[in-house]
């Protein structure tokens, strides 16, 4: 979180971007319009919430990272649920009680609040969260990430949580973590869990910044040194029953200690069948892992192109995700940046190598002044391309003082794919609510209303969340919904690949845990089919090597299917 990232751009260089009108909107929004608004049902939906980040007055650092925020239904009724991420009070300024909330899905757009009830209301310093069957028993269980120590919550499958951490062995690990994912890097059937960790801070080594030479800041991740990552294996039952972690991390090569990281992706980007880690560094540079198939990795971002702006900047990585945009078969790269840095969209141009296509579009030309945080694809007009939506938010309610054409509430970008790796920013076409500035955090997606439209929930530092209902104007395009169940490969199917063709293409997608910034979206895979109403055929490549072949599979539901079997469950949708 570079607040004096501005300084680092040469005339020369503002003066080439203002000439490109990159704080004008795009001149083909208006044609680029999907007539798709997202309305804000949040208070109608019964949430009722607000992040308590612990600020008194001191500027600590851990007061500008989060919330985050998750889908997961807990319970399986094939309704998602909502967990989001609470702070505390720091203990020399304890004023009120706070904990994170467990929202359960009503499935009439309502949700009702069960923390208490789940066992949930545990207070902490929370800040990211994680989404994963980690015991393979059906039931999906909770990793929130904090300042200090970090929590496994493991689902009973009866509506409640028990708190595992200690039995797990991930108990004495005290960090600064961030975003986090669950992923099978062994392919064993279990899945392991992976933990970005920020800087080494603490109360007692917290520095004096400012911004206007009179006031403290929050300072910049450069006023502190970095640490690792941190990779736990899972290493199945002990004698007593208890699922066991172990810490993999300098066995597996990602012990480099200089890393400042925020977010956390899992993808394959050279198609091995074996899943790769990227995060996204706060002032480092970003790192990009490729798995060695032996239960270790090899740094490769530098050599990849991802580590560095195209200048040779090592930028402020916040928020991440990773798609096949372009339907070229090669997993491609999105990490959002600090203000004056722009998002980084990063083109999979094969054989290991990524190009920066943001500055040549209005991905680039309409995020130079935002600081992105929660980002993620999703095709949210289901027409079969991926499109893009960031949150932002600066850190600093004094920002605007020294850099007068940055603020601290900003609006969020929407773009939209226009095919042939085109984007065009649509922001203000789905809707005034949607629009409005905010200061953004975390962000996932999930079909709340199962109406095979994908919603949004984000959340706000210090504030309160927001659920958008995505609405269709007129016919909308029809869609197809993948909820996975693995066997020999673990039970949430995660590191599943999922082809889908129609008559107009393949697209490809992986089931991925983590992703986006401190969030966990739905473990369902959503397909925009546009106006057709079947795909003709798919294929489902498991972590395992099984693989099932689909065929004539009808749009407006969602199919569950059993690794081994195919089909064994569909619910169509809910009709408006």
């Amino acid at each position: 979180m570079k607040i004096f990232s501005a300084l680092d751009l040469r005339p020369s260089l503002i003066a080439s971007l203002l000439s490109l009108s990159i704080i004008s909107p795009p001149a083909n929004a208006q044609s680029a319009d999907a007539g798709v608004t997202f309305q804000d049902v949040t208070g109608k939906a019964g949430i009722h919430f607000v992040h308590n980040n612990g600020a008194f007055g001191k500027k600590f650092l851990p007061e500008t990272v989060g919330p985050g925020v998750a889908f997961i239904d807990y319970d399986n009724d094939g309704w998602p649920d909502i967990f989001l991420v609470n702070g505390t009070d720091w203990p020399e300024h304890a004023t009120k009680h706070t904990t994170p909330k467990l929202y359960h899905n009503n499935h009439d757009g309502t949700f009702t609040d069960v923390t208490h009830k789940a066992g949930l209301d545990v207070e902490m310093y929370g800040i990211g969260v994680a989404v994963g069957d980690y015991d393979n028993d059906g039931y999906d269980d909770l990793f929130v990430t904090a300042y200090g120590q970090s929590r496994l919550f493991h689902n009973n499958g009866n509506g409640t949580f028990t708190d595992v951490t200690q039995k797990s062995g991930l108990m004495g690990v005290k960090e600064f973590s961030t975003s986090a994912a669950w992923v099978d890097y062994d392919k064993d059937g279990r899945l392991d869990l992976v933990v970005g960790n920020y800087v080494r801070w603490s109360p007692e080594n917290d520095l004096y910044c400012t911004l206007d030479g009179k006031n403290k800041s929050y300072c910049t991740p450069e006023s502190y040194k970095g640490t690792s990552v941190r990779l736990w294996h899972n290493d199945g039952q002990d004698a007593a029953g208890n699922v066991r972690f172990s810490d993999a991390t300098q066995k597996a090569g990602l012990g480099e200690p200089t890393s400042k990281t925020l977010g956390v992706a899992i993808l394959d980007y050279d198609n091995d069948g074996w899943p790769d880690l990227l995060f996204s560094n706060d002032t480092q540079p970003n790192k990009l892992y490729h798995n060695n198939g032996n239960g270790t990795f090899t740094e490769k971002g530098v050599v990849a192109g991802v580590a560095f702006s195209e200048d040779g900047v090592a930028r402020a990585g916040m928020g991440v995700d990773a798609a096949d945009y372009d339907r070229s078969g090669n997993t491609s790269l999105m990490i959002t940046n600090f203000s004056n840095q722009m998002i980084s969209l990063y083109h999979n141009e094969g054989k290991g190598l990524f190009v920066d296509e943001a500055p040549r579009g209005d991905v680039g030309r309409a995020s130079l002044l935002t600081l992105g945080f929660g980002c993620f694809f999703f095709d949210y007009d289901l027409d079969g391309w991926p499109d893009i939506l960031v949150v932002n938010g600066h850190i600093d309610p004094d920002i605007q003082k020294v850099q007068v054409n940055v603020k601290y509430a900003e609006p969020p970008h929407l773009f939209r794919n226009l095919g042939k790796g085109k984007y065009a920013e649509i922001t203000k076409t789905a809707g005034a609510e949607f629009a409005t500035p905010r200061v953004g955090r975390s962000a996932a997606y999930a079909d709340v209303f199962n109406d095979g439209r994908l919603d949004v929930l984000l959340s706000t530092n210090g504030g309160a969340p927001h659920l958008f209902r995505n609405v269709a104007a007129g016919k909308p395009n029809h869609s197809l919904r993948f909820k996975l169940i693995g066997t020999k490969s673990n039970r949430d199917g995660i590191g599943t690949v999922v082809r889908a063709t129609s008559s107009d293409g393949t697209q490809t997608q992986m089931l991925r845990s983590g992703s986006s910034y401190l969030a966990a979206n739905e473990l369902v895979l959503t397909f925009g089919l546009g106006q057709w109403s079947k795909a003709d055929t798919v294929e489902i490549l498991w972590p395992s090597g099984v693989v099932n072949k689909l065929e004539n599979v009808n749009a407006g539901q969602t199919v569950t299917v059993t690794e081994g079997k195919g089909i064994t469950k569909s619910v169509a949708y809910r009709a408006e």
